[in-house]
């Protein structure tokens, strides 16, 4: 089989002569660069503690550095890595770093890289089942696996009637359900009455899904972001979801879809999803469950009440590579009803026409999703799941949790700080306390700009909150230690500022407080 060949550029009035270049996939020279690309993420991890964990460059940086164009000449994979040393690793916030505890992680692992290398080395195109039948089958049988890791009912699986897909995102997941029970919903009222429905959520709920309602058509005035009750945590009730359900079929419109969240942005917040379906159920609603950060913990036994109420759903998802060591991205959807959503995303043109599909007798997940293209990325589930095996991975999941509860210990020693909601899994909500939420943003800018550390803030009841998100594959105690240190270093320059400047917030906080 011949090789693609790059022509060699034409010849300029310069004395300088083109690096030879013969192939754009010579075997001897990938292998050659492809161990110095390799080398070159170990060494990053084994010293990404060096860096500043949030990126300490200004807007426009990059622009400044590199050239205006693209080069004629080939250059050596040698200077493209010294320029990315040197020029990229800067720019970049180090999710990676085991001193990242920003929004939720995206955590990676060994068997998570080689499997990304699988599935970028054989580059696949697998949208329906004869484009590369073990894409399609390898992806079937590890979606039956890890719903079976999750006790999911067996009408989630391909077992049953249902079936598992992997998307790119949460968002696209959401979209794609969505759809399905707008069709499904108009084929019953007729389709002129799109107008009239509705999609529910808390307050707390992601904002893919206000996205997901206006990407498939919902009014926006009919987008309702429910109030949760501080009282349970900041989970949505099902009394308030019923009265607003009521409120607006006395207005005549008609309740689509309902979002519950098992594992909240702000808190890790989690709807009670039996309790929540009988309401939407009483209605024809379809019921999306989105544990995209919280749902990889349900794979443990003592985590899975969690997910309790799940068979009353129609639909459920979490992200593989937020918190299960995949690596973006790879986000797990189940359906008890496929055949919703292939009414709903199917095209069928000519050219894709072949017997495998006519047959019904296979699965084509292009029908299963938004775009044609799909990657292999059920490669890299299958090989987190055999390379670390079960009770490793549940293992993985406990020490983070455990970290988390030991970093909730020690927040909890320092009368200055409150721990704002419970812990539910591994990330802890808290502030300094009196709670002046000036002081509080303060002291997470000063624990960001330090570069030791990276956390992120959530407002919730009208609290501004500071998010402690452990994930990592790399944390250690140690680092837990060290994070807590930085945030108790920072609280002593601010507290102490605060308090010599006599500031009235801070005093009126302090009475409220004692009061």
């Amino acid at each position: 089989m011949g090789s693609l060949k790059l022509d060699h550029p034409q010849e300029d009035n310069s004395n300088s002569s083109p690096m030879e270049m013969t192939s754009a996939l010579d075997p001897v020279e990938f292998r050659r660069q492809g161990h110095m690309m390799v080398d070159f993420i170990a060494d990053y991890y084994q010293n990404i503690d060096k860096y500043p964990v949030l990126s300490q460059v200004d807007p426009g940086y990059l622009r400044k550095r590199l050239p205006e164009s693209a080069p004629d000449n080939p250059e050596p994979i040698e200077t493209i890595l010294q320029d990315v040393q040197e020029h990229i690793v800067p720019g970049l916030t180090h999710w990676q770093s085991p001193s990242f505890f920003a929004y939720f992680a995206s955590n990676v692992s060994i068997a998570g890289f080689l499997g990304e290398m699988l599935s970028t080395g054989f580059n696949v195109v697998g949208f329906n089942w004869v484009s590369s039948p073990a894409a399609t089958e390898l992806e079937s049988i590890v979606m039956d696996w890890l719903g079976n890791l999750l006790s999911l009912p067996k009408s989630f699986l391909f077992s049953g009637n249902g079936g598992g897909v992997i998307h790119g995102s949460t968002c696209e997941a959401i979209v794609c359900t969505m759809a399905a029970s707008r069709d499904q919903m108009l084929s019953r009222i007729g389709g002129d009455n799109i107008g009239k429905l509705v999609v529910y959520g808390s307050d707390q709920t992601h904002s893919a899904l206000q996205k997901a309602s206006q990407i498939v058509g919902i009014n926006p005035k009919n987008f309702r972001a429910i109030e949760a009750t501080r009282s349970t945590t900041f989970a949505l009730s099902p009394e308030s979801l019923k009265l607003a359900i009521s409120s607006d079929i006395e207005a005549g419109l008609v309740p689509l879809f309902l979002c519950a969240t098992v594992g909240t942005t702000a808190t890790t917040a989690v709807d009670p999803l039996g309790p929540l379906c009988d309401v939407a159920k009483h209605h024809g609603m379809w019921v999306h469950v989105d544990a995209a950060y919280a749902g990889s913990a349900c794979i443990c036994p003592e985590f899975r009440h969690f997910i309790d109420g799940i068979e009353g759903v129609d639909s459920f998802s979490f992200n593989a590579h937020k918190w299960f060591f995949t690596g973006l991205d790879c986000c797990c959807l189940w359906v008890k009803n496929p055949g919703a959503l292939i009414s709903s995303l199917s095209a069928n043109p000519e050219f894709l026409r072949n017997k495998p599909t006519d047959s019904k007798q296979v699965v084509d997940y292009k029908d299963w999703q938004i775009a044609l293209s799909r990657r292999f990325r059920a490669m890299k589930l299958w090989l987190v799941l055999r390379s670390y095996g079960v009770v490793n991975l549940r293992n993985f999941l406990r020490s983070h949790i455990k970290m988390a509860k030991l970093f909730e210990g020690l927040v909890a020693m320092d009368q200055r700080f409150e721990i704002v909601v419970p812990r539910n899994f591994s990330m802890v909500c808290f502030r300094v306390s009196p709670w002046v939420a000036t002081i509080n943003c303060k002291l997470l800018e000063a624990i960001n700009a330090s570069g030791r550390v990276f956390m992120t803030h959530a407002m919730v009841g009208g609290m501004y909150v500071i998010r402690c998100a452990v994930g990592v594959t790399q944390t250690e105690e140690k680092h837990i230690a060290m994070a807590w240190k930085v945030v108790q270093e920072h609280a002593d320059v601010i507290l102490k500022n605060h308090g010599d400047d006599g500031d009235a917030n801070l005093k009126l906080a302090l009475l409220d407080k004692i009061a």
